[in-house]
């Protein structure tokens, strides 16, 4: 089979599968709800303690995004990404592209890589995850072809070895939370510390120096400065997430959920095409399994008073907990899309859907402006509950402007930029 450089297109809006939309648009909404708490406040997008309030609705909030959104939306983003890269590929090797689609496959990678970079260092968003999804993109490529039970099966794998890790991690937590306590007692009762209870007293010491009010309102100062002074305070974040991050959870948390996204596709299952029986069954199970985990883990940190120790206990089921609440979503927004009800919804989400990209990165750029000196500098000064309220402001402006925009053009701004990029030629932006 042969093919030229034309008919190597993007896909056409008719060609969209309005499912996968509509769940990118909801999920790309949701995951806002989470980011906001690093966007606007300082250290505090777990533990409510630090900063932002966790009393009243402010404990509300944080029980609701633990229970609901903690690590889910981030999965259900990964899940999507995976499953884009699967039908880019897919769509080109059905035209007989050859290798001129892994070219098109990895250009795509390596723009997003520097897009990532660019949304972390420039646009001031050091919890940004496209550097992240470009590094486990390239690995996705030798995964295409498999089946969907052994997609399945090492998704499981990859779930199990981060799980093993995250065991051996929080154990040795424990053992050091344990000895900073023995070194404070020894302290109060004027004992002579060994060399290792030295150790851990002054790592302790360190940990709670940054959860003062001064080191907060240090945070908080620095993040409503000017723009180049933000960058510049930002940069080690990022380079610690990057460095960091990629080797440390990538893998385990990232690259799962893109192989079992693919998997999921190819048993029709994100394109709405199961039954409302399945569907409802799949929500179900998934939900009583994994919201009941998460119950736990929020009981938890709740009835420890938010120590150290219980948000360390809490990550030992984080995994068994976050999945099956992320399938738990899929299932619900399956049965939300083939449902006949609320289309003008449905038609908003999709475009929100569609134009992900620059939504994503839309958020950062209000972001820089309400909370850094760029613009308002409100950085550290609302609570929890009212970040809600910022939340609910960009969500009703996306809904609003993204069907708009698509009525006019073919593919969001950063979409129909990344596109070129891609294959390496202009395509018409305008209907």
């Amino acid at each position: 089979m042969t093919t030229n450089e034309q008919n190597l297109s993007p896909l056409k809006p008719t060609d969209r599968i309005q499912s996968l939309d509509i769940m990118r648009g909801i999920v790309l909404l949701g995951i806002l709800i989470m980011n906001i708490n690093g966007m606007g406040l300082a250290r505090a997008y777990a533990d409510p303690t630090i900063s932002g309030g966790y009393t009243g609705w402010d404990l509300t909030t944080w029980i609701t995004a633990n229970m609901f959104f903690e690590g889910t939306m981030r999965a259900l983003f990964s899940l999507l990404f995976g499953v884009g890269m699967y039908i880019l590929l897919d769509r080109l090797e059905k035209k007989g592209a050859g290798i001129k689609a892994a070219n098109i496959y990895f250009r795509r990678l390596l723009w997003l890589l520097v897009f990532g970079l660019i949304h972390a260092y420039l646009l001031l968003w050091f919890g940004e995850i496209l550097y992240n999804y470009a590094l486990m993109g390239f690995l996705v490529f030798s995964f295409r072809y498999m089946n969907p039970k052994t997609l399945i099966a090492i998704a499981a794998f990859l779930i199990i070895a981060g799980t093993t890790w995250d065991y051996f991690d929080i154990k040795s937590d424990l053992e050091f939370a344990e000895q900073a306590k023995i070194a404070n007692q020894y302290k109060s009762e004027g004992k002579e510390l060994t060399d290792d209870l030295k150790e851990a007293s002054k790592k302790w010491e360190a940990m709670q120096n940054k959860r003062t009010p001064a080191s907060i309102e240090e945070y908080n100062e620095n993040m409503r400065k000017d723009y180049f002074s933000v960058v510049a305070f930002l940069a080690p974040f990022n380079t610690k997430f990057n460095e960091h991050d990629s080797y440390r959870y990538d893998l385990w948390d990232v690259l799962s959920m893109m192989l079992l996204g693919i998997a999921l596709f190819k048993l029709n299952i994100l394109s709405a095409e199961k039954s409302f029986k399945f569907y409802s069954v799949i929500a179900l199970i998934c939900y009583a399994i994994g919201l009941s985990i998460n119950y736990h883990e929020t009981k938890l940190i709740l009835d420890n008073n938010f120590s150290y120790s219980a948000f360390a206990k809490s990550f030992y089921t984080y995994q068994l907990g976050r999945v099956p609440t992320s399938l738990g979503h899929v299932a619900l927004i399956m049965i939300f899309c083939k449902l006949p009800i609320l289309r003008w919804l449905k038609t908003s989400l999709s475009a929100v859907g569609k134009m992900a990209l620059t939504n994503y990165v839309m958020h950062s750029v209000f972001a820089m402006f309400i909370f850094t000196g760029v613009g308002f500098g409100l950085f550290g000064t609302l609570q929890r509950h009212e970040l809600m309220y910022i939340v609910f402001a960009i969500w009703i402006f996306q809904l609003i402007v993204s069907p708009i925009w698509l009525k006019y053009y073919q593919f969001g701004p950063l979409e129909w930029l990344w596109r070129n990029l891609s294959y390496l030629k202009r395509h018409p932006i305008k209907r």
